[in-house]
């Protein structure tokens, strides 16, 4: 089996490269003259963009092919206060030089939008909202010129007090989507609410894939086992263009076992990658949650070396044997 790593937006190795510089609605509205405000999200935004541009560079260099971008590239994009603002096509150049990048160079890139983005709500205002977002979302990826290879993940969301009106409800509007939002959708379990199981019932019926998150599978394992449902989470990729993707991390501590560590244990890794494997899985794709970054990419491909069956491709990438 074929393994990439990647990681998530920021990197703790290239120093003043964030892509998630932003301005708070209160400093936006401290500015007096509304265009010049505008104007300084704007540079804020093509900064944002310069530098995911630069971390790009800094992955092709150490052979990175899978990143999440940051959904904070434009800061107050959607806000109440900028209703009707749309900086996207101003920053066309700028996108289209990111996703020309990672196109020439082979790069399966994505976004994760922030919790407020949910589908499974019974308000309506939080749904507009949430579909306003996944539009833009899918719209800068247009922008970039990327394919539907390049995803936007979400979680089902929240219960509500029923889980099983929630998952419906969140079927009846995930049907509200645009199809080429829908395209590009992929669902991932979560740590509370709806476990792998129920997100890979979900992911069935609307016909899109899953991501797993084995971290979360194991503070909310539901009844079954990832070697259990992992045929069928597999299954749900047939006929990308992509490997199966999914999330790792490790607890931050026994008294935080939800909380993202900033390595990633690679005995924890190496358990769930027999298991794929076993199962029949050739090509898999493993992004991350950890909060060194790019540090954690590169200890664990060092803490990855010399165990049995492991055999480095390149700086971030090995194949998993027998």
């Amino acid at each position: 089996m074929i393994v990439r790593l990647g990681y998530v937006a920021m990197s703790t190795v290239v120093q003043n490269a964030s892509p998630s510089k932003t301005m708070t609605a209160t400093g936006f509205a401290k500015i007096a003259d509304r265009e010049a405000a505008i104007r300084k999200l704007e540079r804020i935004a093509a900064e944002n963009l310069h530098n995911t541009l630069r971390l790009l560079r800094h992955n092709r260099a150490h052979d990175i092919r899978l990143y999440r971008f940051s959904s904070r590239l434009i800061p107050l994009i959607g806000h109440e206060m900028l209703e009707g603002w749309n900086p996207i096509p101003d920053l066309e150049p700028d996108f289209r030089a990111v996703g020309d990048y990672a196109k020439e160079h082979g790069m399966r890139v994505s976004f994760h939008p922030d919790h407020f983005t949910v589908l499974s709500t019974p308000r309506a205002d939080v749904l507009r909202h949430s579909i306003d977002d996944l539009r833009r979302h899918a719209l800068i990826l247009d922008t970039m010129g990327l394919d539907e290879r390049a995803k936007c993940n979400i979680h089902v969301g929240g219960t509500y007090g029923d889980k099983t009106e929630a998952g419906n409800r969140f079927v009846r509007q995930f049907g509200e989507l645009d199809e080429a939002v829908r395209r590009r959708m992929t669902l991932e379990n979560d740590d509370k609410t709806f476990t792998a199981r129920e997100t890979l019932d979900i992911c069935e019926r609307v016909g899109v894939p899953m991501v797993l998150d084995v971290h979360h599978h194991d503070v909310n394992p539901g009844e079954e086992t990832v070697s259990e449902l992992w045929p069928r989470i597999a299954a749900t990729w047939r006929g990308e263009a992509i490997p199966p993707k999914i999330h790792m991390s490790s607890p931050k501590s026994d008294k935080d076992p939800r909380g993202h560590a900033d390595y990633v244990e690679a005995d924890k890794l190496l358990s769930f990658l027999r298991t794929a494997a076993e199962a029949g899985t050739e090509r898999l794709d493993v992004m991350l949650e950890a909060k060194m970054k790019d540090s954690a990419l590169f200890k664990l491909m060092e803490d990855l070396q010399g165990e049995n069956g492991v055999v480095k491709l390149d700086q971030a990438s090995f194949e998993l044997r027998g």
